[in-house]
């Protein structure tokens, strides 16, 4: 790119990143964002170690929000960014140089505040980087797009018309252990079927039922995680528990619920939850 290139067309863009306890691995994900950022915008859940001291070494501006969940907490850094335009990343990935000037490039021609752009993020585990990749939305405008407010799986609020996929790679070094994966997965699941339950779906056997098989079968062969050896199953096997746990606990929590209501026509006995309750 010629450095006699107008630089009054270029947009400024601000990067966010929200955090919790990982100091180890948010100064490499901060600097993979400096060749494109403006401004690094970190905000910290309440960091119990040397998160924020960090952030700050390496010229971030550094928030405190008490963590109010996935959605909200990136909602909060977009308000608290210098510029409309919002990249994000969490602290465990790191851009690589083809995204880094994808982007670079990019901040000359961002002139449709309605449109968004997508990376593809690989992710490690056991020491393997895993299948092809999964699209996510990392590149918006907060004038015209925001997250929606979930509980697990944000995504920016925006029309896959509207979404254009850059080049190069966002890489994901999410694997610590297998105890981590399966605390994480845990996490998830239970979020998943709480947000399920909120929006009034009932379980369903036969998603119980088909929806584990097949999400194996979509990361195992289509996806081809059989090349990958022993972490490649592993992974699709992850995949498979993932479905089956979000339906179990979904049927737990709606089954919970059923026990807390008075059966019409039956007398409340003293001392039971239900009379607790009123």
């Amino acid at each position: 790119m010629s450095h006699q290139r107008d630089l009054a067309g270029k947009n400024s863009l601000s990067v966010v990143i929200i955090a919790q306890n990982d100091e180890s691995r948010i100064g490499r994900a901060i600097t993979s964002c400096k060749s494109f950022a403006d401004e690094i915008v970190v905000i910290d859940g309440g960091s119990q170690d040397g998160t924020v001291r960090v952030s700050e070494q390496l010229g971030c501006k550094v928030y405190t929000n008490a963590w109010p969940g996935y959605a909200k907490q990136r909602i909060y850094g977009s308000d608290r960014a210098t510029y409309d335009w919002i990249f994000v990343i969490d602290t465990d990935e790191v851009v690589s140089e083809t995204l880094a000037a994808a982007i670079r490039e990019l901040k000359f021609d961002l002139s449709d505040t309605s449109k968004a752009y997508s990376v593809l993020r690989i992710g490690d585990f056991l020491g393997r980087w895993m299948g092809k990749g999964e699209r996510l939305v990392r590149l918006y405008n907060r004038t015209e797009i925001q997250y929606r407010d979930s509980l697990v799986h944000e995504t920016p609020d925006v029309q896959q018309d509207q979404v254009s996929l850059l080049p190069g790679i966002l890489w994901h070094y999410g694997f610590r252990s297998i105890h981590d994966h399966i605390q994480r997965f845990n996490k998830y699941t239970d979020l998943e079927a709480e947000g399920a339950v909120a929006l009034g779906k009932r379980f369903n056997l036969f998603r119980m039922l088909v929806r584990p098989p097949l999400r194996f079968v979509q990361k195992y062969i289509f996806q081809g995680l059989y090349r990958k050896g022993v972490p490649g199953l592993a992974v699709a096997l992850f995949w498979g528990m993932y479905e089956f746990l979000v339906c179990l606990k979904q049927y737990e929590l709606q089954l919970a619920r059923k026990k807390t209501k008075k059966p019409e026509g039956e007398p409340i006995k003293e001392g039971s939850a239900y009379a607790i309750q009123q």
